[in-house]
């Protein structure tokens, strides 16, 4: 089974929203090379060669789902405006 640590696992489910890394950053208060080391650690242990990948993998073997998914809140510049 695969583990991430409950950081590199928030960090791998808000890029998989479609958040930058800095604005992964901004939401928990680290900086875009902190965000940018996690992910990489998150790869290192998925076996991901870049983003897309580790967020299929994660899928694919539970580490993140797509109820999770939509929980979250989307990036501010896909969200649609109420009318």
């Amino acid at each position: 089974m695969i583990r991430l640590t409950a950081r590199q696992r928030q960090v791998l489910l808000l890029a998989a929203a479609g958040n930058s890394n800095a604005r992964i950053a901004s939401a928990l208060g680290n900086s875009a090379a902190t965000v940018a080391e996690t992910l990489t650690a998150a790869y290192r242990r998925l076996g991901a060669a870049d983003r897309t990948h580790a967020v299929t993998l994660a899928i694919y073997h539970g580490v993140i789902s797509i109820g999770d998914l939509a929980r979250i809140a989307q990036p501010a510049d896909t969200q649609e405006t109420a009318a």
